[in-house]
């Protein structure tokens, strides 16, 4: 897990990221993490992360190779708000056995523990792909593809990552048009899989494209599907994946 932390100070940052980005700043505490996106106009996927308070500061933690990016958008959005953002070395750790002093629980699932900054602690072992599958996490550049994803599709409502209440931001009204007024016909699903076959492999169920097969773990596996397409004996390469098992 490389990651990389971008520190916002000033007159309230909190309030600068409620109008960014897909959850409620207001909920954030000590203690209280958020997990969140900021998305394009079009409503598509560009980065996920996590909140932090940090005193009177807010720590966002991001994906290495999504940090640059990230940091020229938000600082693009600043214009003249009283906000200041600077690229921070800061360690990140994360586990799920017992959380030591200073971790904050992770704010998409309970089973992926707690996270801590600061510190850099030694593995603690835990099968992190095992545990995404599990319980249908995507993570970013493997399931999350900037400029392609939509969040929904990507089960963030699941995982925490958006509110509805919240009010505007960027690329809320797509997001809400797709949250109220249509059924979801394609998402990241945990599916059975018997066989193996490369990130990125197309899906085939009766010779008609179905798919993307991403994370693969033992017997099962994430998978992007068509639900329509969805069927028992599906195809991905040599792998055979079966009725997807639909996640709540």
């Amino acid at each position: 897990m490389t990651r990389a932390i971008i520190r916002l100070t000033g007159t309230d940052p909190a309030a600068f990221l409620q109008g960014l980005v897909t959850n409620d700043t207001r909920r954030l505490a000590p203690q209280t993490p958020l997990y969140a996106a900021l998305l394009s106009p079009q409503g598509k996927y560009l980065a996920d992360f996590f909140l932090v308070q940090d005193g009177d500061s807010i720590l966002l933690d991001v994906a290495a190779p999504l940090a640059d990016d990230l940091f020229k958008r938000l600082s693009m959005y600043k214009l003249r708000t009283p906000v200041t953002l600077e690229r921070v070395d800061l360690p990140v750790s994360r586990g799920t056995g017992p959380a030591p002093d200073g971790a904050v629980p992770d704010p998409r699932h309970p089973a992926l523990g707690w996270r801590l900054y600061g510190q850099a602690l030694a593995d603690d072992g835990t099968d992190w792909d095992a545990l995404r599958v599990a319980h249908c996490i995507p993570e970013a550049g493997v399931e999350l593809v900037p400029n392609e994803t939509f969040i929904l599709e990507a089960g963030f409502p699941r995982l925490n990552g958006v509110d509805f209440r919240k009010g505007c931001y960027v690329g809320q009204e797509v997001t809400a048009r797709m949250h109220h007024k249509t059924e979801l016909r394609k998402g990241l699903v945990t599916v059975p899989i018997r066989g193996a076959a490369p990130i990125g492999t197309a899906i085939m169920a009766g010779g008609k494209a179905a798919g993307q097969l991403f994370t693969q773990s033992g017997d099962r596996a994430i998978a992007y599907l068509r639900f329509d397409r969805a069927q028992p004996g599906m195809l991905a390469g040599d792998a055979v994946i079966d009725w997807p098992q639909m996640q709540s």
